[in-house]
């Protein structure tokens, strides 16, 4: 209906509207029905009121806010005219639950990928073998290192209240490695499924811990979701159009509204308002022109502000990480204690609270010094496409090498958990 000629201008408004509300109805039912209930009965207390929450016991159906956001974009898409809307149901199907992204993603958008389900596809062993090496890599990621740290980070949010100090730190470095290898090891999986049917997915990760301001960061992170809430969210709202102040405002409801994305629970929106936070912070003290004068100033600048927005995109992990808005608080609130004075006890200290020795932590940190060095490189070059220029007798060999590491850790007491952004 909304790409109709005969449609007005009004009426094409209205059945966006009305298919946006469908669609996000869906996901509010499954995924903040229960926390907007807690939400309600908590204001009605406050006024005096006796309103107990009502909660429904219903699972969540898999990957529903990534098909919803893909839906929703698609929807838009069709209103200002950027794609003609798809008469064929199964097609418009196909798109929405492409089973490799499905999940956990990467967001598709409709202009980029319609097309390509329905071209002629032939078999290309070039794309066919760097998505095989990705499948690979994300393994890596997601096997060799992401489900290694997470029982000692699991460990320590169990019972946050019987630490402190150095075992905080360690562990929210772990977190903050686990959760990137995590997604952006399904991330990879899914691109290189895709490309073994000749299918392009756009690429979700680019070594976002190296990034020099929060605002990069988010240019390197989740870029699919990033990228959404920019075009539909951050955009819709005036962008940077109107001023800073209401620029500022954009920002900070584009990223609690990213924060409630992720779940339904007050430290996903901390998380999210933290960001939020620090990008409106950076556009006060970081113009333009003065960023870019700072990074043409030489190695020590670009570590500082790497350094800067490193910490300050773990701190932000920890909110994400909780269980609760006063675990998070008790961790960031104790970061520091006994570590300045007595760096050598609470080193000490930290082996033991997660059961390990100094070897076991240098094991343990190893293939995270891979990952570091390779999207160090990536910065500059891009290893897949150079690695395949690598004699046959020589990658093979590699891959077969990396494949055993994989299966053998499993089958030596590796742990497998569920990718994180499966909940989402």
């Amino acid at each position: 209906m909304m790409d109709r000629q005969k449609t007005s201008s009004k009426n094409k408004s209205l059945y966006l509207i009305c298919s946006i509300l469908i669609c996000f109805s869906f996901l509010f039912f499954f995924k903040y029905f229960n926390f907007a209930s807690e939400i309600a009965s908590g204001i009605a207390g406050a006024v005096g009121l006796n309103l107990h929450p009502k909660t429904l016991a219903i699972a969540q159906p898999a990957g529903i806010s990534f098909y919803t956001f893909m839906t929703v974009s698609y929807l838009v898409d069709v209103y200002k005219g950027k794609i003609k809307a798809e008469s064929n149901f199964a097609k418009l199907s196909l798109y929405v639950s492409f089973f490799p992204q499905i999940i956990a993603g990467p967001i598709g958008r409709a202009p980029q990928l319609l097309g390509q389900f329905f071209e002629k596809r032939d078999f290309d062993a070039a794309k066919a073998e760097s998505g095989l090496r990705l499948i690979m890599w994300g393994y890596f990621k997601k096997l060799i290192i992401a489900d290694s740290l997470s029982a000692y980070v699991d460990s320590i949010y169990s019972s946050v209240y019987d630490y402190f100090g150095m075992t905080f730190i360690i562990t929210s470095l772990m977190y903050t490695m686990q959760i990137y290898c995590d997604f952006s090891g399904y991330s990879d999986i899914a691109i290189g499924v895709a490309r073994l049917f000749n299918i392009d997915l756009m690429e979700n990760f680019k070594s976002p811990y190296f990034s020099r301001s929060i605002k990069e960061f988010w240019s390197r992170w989740h870029i699919s979701l990033s990228t959404w809430f920019r075009d539909y969210v951050y955009i819709p709202l005036g962008g940077s159009r109107h001023g800073e102040l209401k620029k500022n405002r954009n920002i900070l409801l584009t990223m609690l509204a990213s924060g409630l994305w992720h779940g339904a629970n007050w430290t996903f929106i901390v998380w999210g308002g933290l960001h939020g936070i620090y990008q409106v912070i950076e556009g006060l003290f970081w113009t333009r022109s003065g960023e870019k004068k700072d990074r043409q100033t030489g190695v020590a600048s670009n570590v500082i502000h790497w350094a800067l927005t490193f910490i300050l995109v773990d701190i932000a992990w920890i909110f994400f990480r909780a269980d609760n808005f006063s675990d998070a608080f008790y961790v960031v609130s104790h970061l520091h204690s006994g570590v300045i004075l007595h760096f050598a006890a609470a080193w000490t200290r930290m082996l033991t609270d997660f059961g390990i020795t100094g070897l076991d932590l240098l094991k343990l940190t190893a293939p995270v010094i891979l990952l570091v060095i390779y999207d160090f490189i990536s910065l500059k070059k891009d290893i897949s496409t150079e690695f395949s220029k690598v004699p046959l007798l020589v990658r093979w060999p590699i891959y077969i090498a990396l494949t055993v590491w994989v299966v053998t850790t499993q089958l030596n007491g590796g742990t497998t958990q569920s990718f994180i952004y499966f909940t989402f």
